[in-house]
């Protein structure tokens, strides 16, 4: 695949404008909508759980009717600067109809913040659950974090950071979904969305998690749409082959290529119970 420091701008616009690769994309917008509206009329929830000070430091809770066995987090997409945990609800149905607890996490947006504080927002969430999970009805003795696209790159922060500066004394991450994640930064330096971004060349290589080695073995499930850009066919090759030991044990030995899937409609296999992807996740319980 093509090296990022090889791409022209004009290339690394095309390789990473979903928007304009997906002439349809708002309606794919509306759809998760109606099924995340779906989604909360029918689950057990919690809303608006606060986890931070941040203004959108809250995430939703979504509970299995039964014994709780396990919880993922979901970290969503936007490019970091944009969307809402409102609009992904629709992950949960499958995974609580399945004994799994879901937290549906919100986080501040560029350019109000960084990409860097979103990382920490993110770690809070989880610290978050850790703690307060059991009395709310959430089980993180398995804790597994996934995303979509700007989601996927910080559930590959997740799996990278040094919990022991958390309090923590290993990682409480036992497994993680990243689909159609951005897993090296360098080329957002170039992207014309880094005028919300303000990234600079060293810090986009400091939070390019395929530079760093996982601070968990704990499986990683790597997805990504076949009908994807070839950017973000690249990126999940990438970050496949920079973690080997973070290949589940079960699947492909590349990532999981979801056959006709654009970038905008890939996601939407987290609300299928049958899908490859919902069988990968639950998989890591």
């Amino acid at each position: 695949m093509t090296a990022p420091a090889s791409l022209t701008d004009e290339e690394i616009e095309r390789g990473y404008n979903n928007r304009a690769a997906v002439p349809d994309h708002a309606a794919w917008f509306v759809r998760w909508a109606e099924l995340s509206q779906r989604a909360y009329a029918g689950e057990r929830v919690d809303r608006d759980l606060r986890y931070g000070p941040g203004p959108k430091e809250t995430l939703d809770l979504f509970l299995p009717r039964g014994r709780c066995r396990g919880t993922f987090v979901f970290l969503h997409g936007g490019y970091w600067r944009a969307l809402d945990k409102a609009d992904h609800a629709f992950v949960a149905p499958p995974l609580t109809a399945a004994g799994i607890a879901v937290a549906v996490v919100n986080y501040d947006l560029c350019p109000e913040v960084r990409v860097a504080d979103i990382v920490e927002e993110c770690a809070r969430a989880i610290g978050w659950i850790v703690r307060e999970g059991p009395a709310r009805g959430a089980n993180p003795a398995r804790l597994c974090v996934g995303g979509h696209s700007a989601g996927g790159h910080l559930t590959a922060e997740m799996f990278r950071r040094d919990w022991r500066a958390d309090g923590c004394t290993s990682n409480p991450v036992t497994g993680g979904v990243s689909l159609s994640g951005v897993h090296d930064l360098r080329p957002m330096t170039r992207f014309s969305i880094n005028v919300d971004l303000r990234l600079d060349d060293r810090e986009a290589e400091r939070l390019t998690p395929v530079l760093v080695r996982p601070t968990t073995p704990a499986p990683l499930v790597v997805a990504v749409g076949g009908a994807e850009t070839g950017e973000f066919l690249r990126q999940a090759r990438l970050i496949v082959d920079a973690w080997p030991e973070n290949r589940p044990a079960a699947g492909p030995p590349g990532p999981l290529v979801i056959a006709g899937k654009h970038h905008f409609d890939v996601v939407l296999e987290h609300a299928d119970p049958a899908s490859a992807l919902t069988v990968a996740t639950l998989s890591l319980f």
